[in-house]
């Protein structure tokens, strides 16, 4: 059968679908338990949770579903040059955000202090918490967590933008090799070069990796319906990745806007841009992108960025301002057809059984 992959085997799932795990609050317990249940792989970004939120969320997982998820972590967590600021440069992006805060009648944020995710921490408690899968993107684990992992029964899954990425996940002992096209929404996880120089869509990537790698191999970028994965599965991808298709449903965190714009022709466009957390990231266009895009002393390193523009996100959502928050979007978002996780894996299901079944 179709859905019979290294994947399936390795991971203990039915199916070769996974959820994309979705970070900055977009994931929730209740998506994971979907997929998971629907016989896919969920997955919950726990990047920016504290190592006590991680326990606490590993544990609401489970009271929904008894099936195998995913906890996904950011190895980066700062640029190199991302750790603090001076008071000049505070001063020259504060006279950049300030008349945003104004407008919407908010506090700028004080000097970022302390803003630097606990990653040290976040990996104990993912072992302790010990889910079935750890995946993660911007870098590697050392070796060190590599073998915990194994000594634990935890699969790891790092995500690669180019083959010698790839090729470093193999080399360093990772179970399985994401393989993610620029077509794909959200930050683009590239960790050897700059993102920009590591832009290769998935119809190029998936074949060049395969041939690279013994790893089994995951597809992602672009993948909207079954047409998609059957076009994966041929390239010699193992099983897909599906981001924007998971975020639209009723179950995850994101907003219902976010929902209804994914739905809608706003997201027949969208751009990268670091304009939002200072790293590269795929989302739908506005006018608050292509003001900072403008403007090269509003773009900060990450963190740096984030620190102040989620505040001021937020309060844009609150005050009805969807041209200055962010709306993360794939390629294939126009494709979307289903509001519930369900009811995308079913569909990707019947759809993949009469493609292969002829």
């Amino acid at each position: 059968m179709w859905f019979n992959t290294p994947v399936t085997e390795s991971l203990g799932i039915k199916y070769p679908i996974i959820q994309g795990p979705f970070g900055g609050g977009f994931s929730a317990p209740e998506l994971v338990a979907a997929v998971s249940n629907a016989g896919g792989l969920g997955s919950f970004g726990a990047h920016n949770l504290t190592p006590g939120e991680i326990g606490t969320v590993t544990r609401e997982i489970r009271t929904l579903t008894d099936k195998p998820f995913a906890l996904n972590l950011w190895v980066s967590v700062a640029d190199a040059d991302g750790l603090g600021l001076t008071a000049e440069r505070y001063a020259e992006a504060l006279d950049f955000f300030r008349p945003y805060y104004d407008e919407l009648g908010m506090q700028a944020p004080p000097p970022p202090e302390g803003h630097v995710e606990d990653y040290i921490g976040q990996i104990e408690a993912l072992i302790e918490a010990k889910p079935d899968v750890f995946s993660f993107v911007f870098g590697i684990p050392s070796a060190d967590v590599l073998a915990r992992c194994r000594n634990a029964g935890i699969k790891t899954l790092g995500a690669a933008t180019t083959v010698a990425e790839a090729r470093a996940l193999e080399d360093a002992g990772v179970d399985i090799v994401l393989a993610t096209g620029f077509e794909a929404g959200g930050h683009r996880p590239s960790f050897i070069k700059a993102a920009e120089r590591s832009l290769v869509g998935m119809l190029a990537l998936v074949p060049q990796v395969r041939d690279a790698v013994r790893l089994p191999v995951v597809a992602a970028g672009g993948i909207g319906d079954a047409r998609g994965v059957a076009a994966a599965f041929t390239l010699g991808a193992d099983a897909v990745q599906l981001g924007s298709a998971f975020l639209a449903c009723a179950e995850s965190n994101t907003s219902d806007l976010h929902r209804e714009l994914l739905f809608s022709t706003a997201a027949d466009e969208t751009v990268l841009s670091r304009a939002y957390t200072g790293r590269l990231a795929r989302f739908m266009p506005n006018e608050f992108v292509e003001a900072v895009d403008a403007h090269p002393g509003a773009r900060l390193p990450f963190p740096l960025q984030a620190w102040f523009t989620t505040p001021l996100k937020k309060a844009a959502l609150l005050a009805d301002r969807p041209e200055l928050a962010s709306f993360y979007a794939g390629q294939g978002a126009p494709l979307l057809k289903h509001r519930r996780a369900a009811d995308v894996v079913a569909a990707l299901v019947a759809d993949l059984d009469a493609r292969f079944s002829n």
